[in-house]
């Protein structure tokens, strides 16, 4: 029998999903992508209070200035090395993501 301390799913709704994409989406393209960091942190931040592992509810502290900053440095590497550093781009989010995760 499962013990419910080590259960691990995933309570967010399809309908919440696509409501906060679609405020992500809209806010990036009226702020012509100067705000998508912020989008970023808010639906990361909806998927975390969601998630739960082993029993524990995890939580996103990244900030968008954070994120922000770090965009700016990844879009100078990628115009220094003419688009190469972008296949590292995907893998850079995934860890700063990852470094603001945490059990709430």
């Amino acid at each position: 029998m499962a013990n419910a301390e080590n259960d691990s799913y995933f309570d967010g709704g399809l309908l919440q999903l696509i409501g906060w994409r679609i405020l992500g989406s809209l806010i990036t393209t009226f702020t012509l992508g100067i705000c998508l960091p912020w989008a970023f942190c808010m639906i990361y931040d909806w998927e975390t209070k969601h998630t739960v592992v082993n029993g524990r509810r995890l939580a996103f502290d990244g900030k968008a200035t954070q994120l922000f900053g770090l965009w700016i440095k990844w879009l100078l590497l990628c115009i220094v090395t003419f688009g190469i550093y972008g296949f590292w781009v995907a893998i850079s989010l995934k860890k700063w993501r990852a470094k603001h995760t945490h059990f709430a």
